[in-house]
């Protein structure tokens, strides 16, 4: 993932969770909406400076809100990045607590020392730092803005650098005082690893999924718009997709007998076609438009056809966000989800890309990926990569040569997107592609599955693992996901046998215990509260262990079921209070 230099002062964000508790009926403006965010912003900002000690906050610290979250049984929760000295500080994120009176509460946070540099002047100048970036990341480099970096047990002055190379980006960090290269992230996050993608090359193995056309009860199909007096205007028309059969799909009218792949009820949601650019801008990108609301014809004959799938899967991943936990967009600001299919010239991959704050699909590589990545259960996986990306901003610890990340927030990251993945098959219910804890079960692949969450080391491509180890800070990160996202799976559905729809589940334990789950949409609430208000960038999985308990806490109590059994499932899969590593990378 990006990491994110910019500064926003600007609250945003006032959902509650759905399952936080009963609402208080009250209608606020949005005016009073804004004042009661200032007035908590402010009230957290005064907390952090008198708590000090507790909070890492320093002179020459400022704190600029990014999200507020006023919980329905009275917490408030805001969370800040940081500068100092007028420098934006990576890994100087935070999250204060507060109660209902606004008293502090505690602190969660990324960095657990001062943010106070050793050196406070840079020996590099910005071009030899942007040159530096560019050696390292193979590509154009930007202009090298000085940061600090505090990611890694100790502030350090810094330049960050984006390099871009064939409409691909990373974000470089330099050492302002030695020249080290301290990291070099990609930008975008990409479904398919290197090290995956290299396996599948070696064993020979084509990723082919199998398309359908029978149709799916996904909704009304649509019948165009009738009665219209302006344009332009909400019509009702139909996906021929690739994978999920015939779908409805909310358009747009422009004129008469002239309709948009945009949808106007979800914020203007939209689709476009990439044309082979490997383009970050969405603007440039060719809108869909047609004289009859039938969007492609299940085959990848239509360019349409791809871009029904990703529109039918960007907007149940909207409304799956939005009835579950009210959260009005990606970001969770009432702003549209953008897409673009055929993107680039052969690329067997798909990508949350946060530049332009879209997806973007590509075709294949024509010899070991031939259809476009727009199953569902990968647009729900990247769409969730935004949604973390707006919130704890989880980010891998380091990346190899070849581009493949390791740490454990990075993998924890790459869980979340599973699970809330999953959780989009769910919702949506469509018969064509029937829901799971299986990961890429439409890919095609001779495994069956690329992830799954019952028992992730069934899982041979990748090589996922079931428990956490010292060595999983080692591990790349969409093989070490599998540790939370057993966690998750046993807290849901429990350990042992157990078949849900179609298949057949056997999710064992590190210890031999035996997990009864409470559900998944308790495990689901308990999972989404703990990213938006107890995780940060820096969040390993024994972080996630706590920050699961105290949500568990305040959606269900210290003594209930729920919170016992959160700390049942982690323990499950060898993540333990006891075995919390001395030494936190």
């Amino acid at each position: 993932m990006a990491v994110a230099a910019a500064v926003a002062t600007a609250a945003t964000g006032l959902a509650g969770t759905a399952f936080a508790g009963p609402s208080t009926g009250v209608e606020r403006s949005a005016a009073s909406a804004t004042s009661t965010a200032t007035v908590v912003v402010e009230a957290a900002r005064t907390a952090a400076f008198a708590h000090a000690s507790a909070t890492g906050v320093s002179h020459g610290d400022e704190l600029h809100a990014q999200d507020v979250l006023l919980d329905p049984e009275g917490a408030r929760h805001v969370r800040f990045v940081r500068t100092h000295n007028g420098l934006p500080v990576l890994g100087g994120d935070l999250v204060v607590h507060l109660t209902r009176q606004l008293a502090y509460a505690g602190v969660t946070r990324a960095a657990d020392h001062a943010v106070k540099p050793a050196a406070t002047s840079a020996k590099l100048t910005a071009g030899q730092a942007a040159a530096k970036a560019a050696q390292a990341a193979k590509g154009d480099a930007s202009s090298a803005q000085l940061v600090l970096d505090a990611r890694d047990g100790a502030a350090a002055l810094a330049y960050q650098v984006t390099v871009t190379d064939k409409g691909s980006a990373n974000t470089v960090i330099v050492d302002a005082v030695t020249g080290k290269v301290r990291s070099n992230t990609p930008v975008a996050d990409e479904f398919l690893s290197p090290k995956l993608i290299d396996t599948l090359r070696k064993r020979g193995e084509t990723v082919d999924p199998a398309t359908g056309t029978v149709s799916a009860s996904a909704g009304l199909l649509g019948s165009g718009v009738s009665g219209a007096t302006s344009y332009p205007a909400t019509a009702h028309g139909t996906g021929k997709t690739l994978f999920v059969g015939n779908v409805g799909l909310t358009t747009t009218a422009t004129s008469r007998g002239h309709y948009q792949l945009k949808d106007p009820t979800r914020y203007g949601t939209e689709v476009r076609d990439a044309k082979g650019r490997q383009t970050e801008s969405f603007g440039s990108g060719t809108k869909f438009t047609n004289t009859t609301d039938v969007w492609g014809n299940n085959k990848t004959t239509s360019r349409a056809s791809a871009a029904a799938d990703a529109q039918y899967g960007i907007t149940k991943t909207l409304d799956f966000y939005k009835k579950t936990f009210n959260r009005k967009g990606i970001a969770n600001n009432s702003k549209a989800a953008r897409g673009m299919v055929h993107w680039g010239n052969k690329v067997g991959n798909a990508f949350w890309d946060p530049t332009c704050n879209c997806m973007l699909y590509g075709d294949g590589d024509g010899s070991v990926f031939k259809k476009p990545l727009v199953v569902l259960d990968v647009t729900g996986h990247e769409l969730t990569h935004g949604v973390v990306e707006a919130t704890a901003k989880l980010e891998p610890t380091f990346v190899d040569s070849q581009g493949n990340q390791y740490g454990e927030p990075g993998a924890l990251n790459e869980s979340l997107a599973d699970i809330f993945g999953s959780n989009v098959e769910f919702y949506a219910k469509n018969t064509k592609d029937t829901p799971d804890y299986l990961i890429g079960e439409k890919l095609g692949l001779a495994q069956k599955f690329l992830r799954r969450l019952d028992h992730p080391s069934l899982d041979k491509l990748e090589g996922t693992i079931d428990y956490w180890s010292t060595d999983t800070y080692y591990t790349e990160v969409h093989a070490g996901s599998g540790v939370s996202s057993h966690a998750y799976y046993l807290l849901a559905e429990g350990s042992g046998k157990k078949t849900i729809g179609t298949v057949n589940y056997n999710s064992p334990t590190v210890n031999g215990s035996t997990v009864k789950g409470i559900g998944r949409t308790k495990a689901t609430a308990i999972f989404y509260r703990a990213l938006t208000r107890y995780m940060v960038s820096t969040t390993d999985f024994h972080d996630a262990r706590v920050a699961t308990l105290k949500a568990a806490k305040d959606l269900y109590g210290a003594t209930s079921t729920e919170y016992k059994t959160v700390d049942k499932a982690w323990a499950a899969v060898n993540v333990t209070a006891a075995n919390t590593p001395a030494a936190r990378h």
